[in-house]
């Protein structure tokens, strides 16, 4: 019987990029809902891109690895009560995109950097508010105690892997904003719906670790 976290440590190695995008990176086209457009007529949010950086935390289980992901609070100005990556904008004082997360992540859920083993990083995710996210892949100790911040995060729960690395489970859905057409990835787990960044950025990791899938459905538009 294989072991799914064996499988997962080893996709990551060959999957994810063992460095950080610099900023001197080439990012002029970077990946991001504005290129999930059908028709290709999106704009891509103009520089300058605010640099941010999101914890993508998989944690050991007994029956195989699964995903952390946070509801936001419905109190916050931006984003409220959507499922997220810990994560958010890289300070001037954070030496790079993994100190950036691992500080966010403290400060949202509680979850100490040391329980965190680094595995890599994705391609820069660009928002439709401009934000460049970097998104950071590390393996959390399964004996990890979660302490939500209420102020940030209303609840915090776990997806099994599987689940998101299923290309079946993805969907292509648009909504009018600021008076055009957006379109992002959307999918479901229960009654939670995962969409926006957070979806892109989870169907870009499958992308990244499991190449040989066929796509599937994934990007047939639903509305």
């Amino acid at each position: 019987m294989s072991d799914p976290l064996a499988e997962f440590l080893a996709r990551a190695a060959v999957g994810l990029s063992p460095d950080p995008p610099g900023p001197d990176d080439p990012t002029s086209n970077p990946r991001g809902d504005h290129s999930l457009d059908p028709d290709g007529t999106a704009v891509m949010p103009p520089p300058p891109h605010r640099r941010a950086a999101v914890l993508v935390p998989v944690v050991r289980r007994a029956d195989g690895p699964s995903l952390i992901l946070t509801m936001r609070a419905a109190n916050l100005r931006d984003h409220s009560g959507q499922v997220a990556l810990p994560g958010g904008k890289i300070d001037p004082t954070d030496p790079g995109p993994a100190d950036a997360a691992l500080r966010e992540a403290f400060e949202e859920i509680g979850l100490l950097p040391a329980a965190v083993r680094l595995l890599g990083y994705l391609d820069p995710y660009l928002s439709g508010t401009g934000f460049l996210v970097t998104p950071v892949i590390g393996l959390v100790d399964s004996e990890v105690t979660l302490t939500p911040n209420p102020a940030e995060v209303a609840d915090v729960f776990e997806v099994p892997f599987p689940i998101l690395m299923d290309p079946e489970r993805y969907r292509l859905r648009s909504r009018a904003w600021q008076g055009r057409e957006r379109w992002f990835y959307a999918l479901t787990y229960g009654e939670r719906l995962i969409w926006g960044v957070t979806a892109g950025i989870l169907n870009n990791l499958r992308e990244r670790l499991y190449p040989e899938t066929e796509s599937g459905d994934v990007g047939r538009p639903a509305r």
